[in-house]
């Protein structure tokens, strides 16, 4: 299963993550974010960390100059649109790099409406938790609202998911809903502060979702 670790703040952690096979490395470029990497890093020493991860810029309703912009001074190979961009915005950044659209997910949402005008614009989807404000919640939304849904495109799996969760993740896999599974994305549980991951935890989790 493909792992994307976000709001890396530290170029080291970065590297260690792509020695352990790490697919993506997700860095956010929301500056009411407590992980915005900009804080801890300038844009040549992120294009400076090379290897086989990829790395994923994370946008909040960014004007779409600067999103672009970031992609080049920072050597983004993906980017992740978490705020309320819509189907125009979203086509034209994915003329220039792959687009990942985030989705907020809650208790009473239809996720076949909410994703319906994104499937020509995107590249993929992400499923998260609903909440105040654009960031991270730490917490998981209802899997079951999904589990019956045909996606039909690649989406990541994200919303507090902790390093207890590998064995729910083997459930979810087998779900119909899971066929389109192309990642899970964990980030606040796996760390000692915001931005600062525990390498150990990930070390674990990793280990755990290798059988499947």
């Amino acid at each position: 299963m493909r792992v994307k670790v976000c709001g890396m703040t530290r170029a080291d952690q970065v590297q260690q993550l792509d020695e352990w096979g790490v697919e993506f490395a997700g860095f956010i470029f929301y500056p009411r974010s407590p992980r915005y990497v900009l804080n801890s890093m300038t844009a040549a020493e992120i294009k400076k960390i090379k290897g086989h991860i990829n790395k994923v810029g994370v946008f909040v309703n960014a004007p779409m100059e600067e999103v672009l912009r970031i992609v080049d001074e920072c050597g983004l190979y993906l980017v992740q649109l978490h705020g309320d961009e819509n189907p125009r915005y979203c086509e034209k950044i994915a003329d220039y790099v792959t687009v990942i659209k985030a989705f907020r997910i809650a208790e009473d949402d239809n996720v076949a409406w909410k994703i319906k005008n994104y499937y020509d614009a995107t590249d993929m989807f992400l499923f998260d938790t609903e909440g105040a404000g654009y960031g991270g919640t730490g917490k998981k939304f209802n899997w079951e609202l999904i589990k019956n849904e045909n996606i039909q495109k690649p989406f990541l799996l994200s919303g507090g998911i902790e390093p207890a969760d590998a064995r729910h993740l083997l459930d979810f896999q087998q779900q119909p809903v899971a066929k389109d599974l192309f990642a899970v994305d964990v980030n606040s549980k796996f760390e000692i502060m915001p931005g600062l991951k525990d390498m150990s935890k990930i070390k674990t989790f990793l280990d755990e979702l290798k059988p499947f």
